[in-house]
Order: structure tokens, then C-alpha cells, then sequence
């Protein structure tokens, strides 16, 4: 399924889970600069718009275009890679956690690039031999997220092709923001339905590969092992789990 096709199945479940995280936010309308006119590029229901500046969203999904609040930034459907602006039409352009759902992020860089002067993405770093065994939920009951990203281009080549510098995004234990990572200090959390319904993760894995992680999980849960795996996790505030902000 591409990102539009996907989100028209998990897009419902999207906003209960999935919303502005204001540590994450500060980093990344700081990456922004001084850019009054920003595109936010597969802009979903609109979390991490900046408030004080002017926005337009692009989104394919029509499930995500009817969920985006009242008073939002106008939203153009189209995809990232063919935006249907002019060259330098904005001073920045943003894309929140999106890339890994577009038929061609390489391509979809270039058309941000083409239509602002400054790019800012979100996205993740798997390019890494041991990237997997970052976090403790694709390490030891999800590894079958390492065939998801097998045909994507590395985070290294999505920074070339924009000649973008990487910043380390850390994730705080109480993140507001449900994405995958989100509750690695709160593992309770992937046993709840609406959370990981919010997840494009979970639904690309298959129901079989989700149960048999939820399944594990809360036997792990249940007598300890969990908690002495991670027990390394318990006092941290932040964990760094390869997200990066690139920009140029």
C-alpha cells in the first residue's frame, strides 16, 4: 500500500493517539529559521504546523484532509513528489514523520527543495547495521519491521540528495506524540488497540506478526522479564532511538 492507500484504512484512528509533541516541535520550528511561508508535505491532521507563521498542507489521503481541525492551515491534495507550486514559493518546507510512506522520497526531496529556499524532514535512521537492536520492541518481538524498510533509500542518501545536515531528535519518556518509539518507557502502552491502530507499522506487519508481538509482550510484562531486560530504561528522561531531523 502507499502512504495515501494506507492511511485511507488508519487514518480514522490517527488523532487519538497522534499529536503535537512540544519538545519535538521546538526543535524542529527552530530548524525552520526565520521562514515566514512554510509547506508542510504529507501534512496529515496538521500536528507540528507552526502557529505563527503562514502554512499551506499538502495531503493525498482523504481521510486525513476531513480530520484536520477547524482553523488549520488550508490543504492542497497532492503528493510530495509532484507539488503543485512554483519554484521558491515558500521560504521553508517541512515533512513530519511522512517520507517512509512516499512512492519516492528521493524524488519527493527534490520537489520540496524546488519549491523552498529551506527544507526541514523528520524521519528515522536505519541505515545502521544495528539499528534494530535500538529499541527493545523491534529487537525482541518485531523483527519483522527490518523487511519494511529493505527497499528505501538510507537516511544518508535522503541528506545527499538535498545536501541536507542531520541532527539527532531525542524521544522524552512522556512524548505526547504516539508514534512507533513513542512509549518505549511505557511498554503497557503496545498493549492497547487505539494506540498501535495509529501506527502504520502495525498494519504493515500483518495482523499474525502484531498479535504474536502482543502476545509476548504482555507475557514479558506480566512476570518481569520486561522489566529486567530494560532495566537501563527506567530512569532515563530521554532515549535517542535513530529519529533525526535533516536540514538545509
Amino acid at each position: 500500500m502507499s502512504g495515501a492507500q494506507l492511511y485511507e484504512v488508519i487514518g480514522v484512528a490517527y488523532p487519538a493517539t497522534r499529536r503535537t509533541e512540544p519538545r519535538i516541535a521546538a526543535q524542529v520550528w527552530a530548524a525552520l529559521g526565520d521562514a515566514r511561508t512554510v509547506l508542510n508535505v504529507g501534512a496529515g491532521t496538521g500536528s507540528y504546523e507552526p502557529p505563527d507563521r503562514q502554512v499551506t498542507a499538502v495531503e493525498p489521503s482523504a481521510v486525513m484532509r476531513a480530520q484536520r481541525p477547524a482553523g488549520t492551515a488550508p490543504c492542497v491534495a497532492a503528493s510530495a513528489e509532484n507539488l503543485p507550486f512554483a519554484d521558491q514559493s515558500f521560504d521553508a518546507a517541512m515533512a513530519i514523520s511522512t517520507v517512509h510512506h512516499w512512492r519516492d522520497p528521493i524524488a519527493g526531496v527534490h520537489e520540496m527543495r524546488r519549491v523552498a529556499k529551506r527544507v526541514v524532514v523528520f524521519t528515522h535512521d536505519d541505515s545502521d547495521a544495528g539499528w534494530l537492536q535500538r529499541f527493545w520492541l523491534t529487537r525482541d518481538y518485531l523483527p519483522e519491521v527490518a523487511n519494511l524498510v529493505k527497499e528505501r533509500p538510507s537516511v544518508h542518501a535522503l541528506a545527499d540528495a538535498f545536501g541536507a545536515r542531520m541532527e539527532p531528535v531525542l524521544i522524552p519518556w512522556d512524548c505526547a506524540d504516539g508514534f512507533f518509539e513513542a512509549h518505549w518507557r511505557r511498554p503497557q502502552a503496545y498493549l492497547e488497540d487505539h494506540v498501535r491502530r495509529a501506527v502504520s507499522v502495525w498494519t504493515t506487519v500483518g495482523p499474525e506478526a502484531e498479535q504474536r508481538a502482543v502476545d509476548n509482550l504482555r507475557d514479558d510484562l506480566t512476570s518481569g522479564r520486561w522489566a529486567e531486560r530494560n532495566r537501563e530504561l527506567i530512569d532515563l528522561d530521554a532515549a535517542e532511538l535513530g529519529l533525526r531531523l535533516l536540514v538545509a
